[in-house]
């Protein structure tokens, strides 16, 4: 390296010195969790609408609704119900890693 350079990377890291001085212990920056948040939220709220589009099909059918088919009823209740089973496996999941987290020695 040049002596330009060499003056150029210790003028860098006395700046980054300084600056990791000024900011006061113990203060980080703020954890950004809207992303994974909104991403279960909006899960949770799709199954539930599938849940709730099975029912109100099954109302529906059971009241003798011409415009009920059968088929469809029975369509919207396995996705509503292989929609749940993919929720509890991801929960399952969180929960094992959650636990496994917690049992590491720190």
């Amino acid at each position: 390296m040049t002596e330009i350079g060499m003056a150029e990377l210790l003028s860098r890291l006395r700046e980054l010195s300084q600056q990791a001085q000024a900011r006061p212990s113990g203060t980080t920056p703020p954890l950004q969790t809207d992303g994974f948040q909104k991403l279960l939220k909006s899960s949770i709220e799709q199954v539930n609408g599938a849940q709730q589009q099975a029912q109100s099909l099954a109302r529906a059918f059971e009241a003798g609704d011409p415009n009920t088919d059968l088929a469809a009823v029975m369509v919207a209740m396995q996705k509503a119900s292989v929609s749940f089973q993919a929720m509890t496996q991801v929960r399952n999941k969180l929960v094992a890693a959650y636990q496994e987290i917690m049992s590491m020695p720190v």
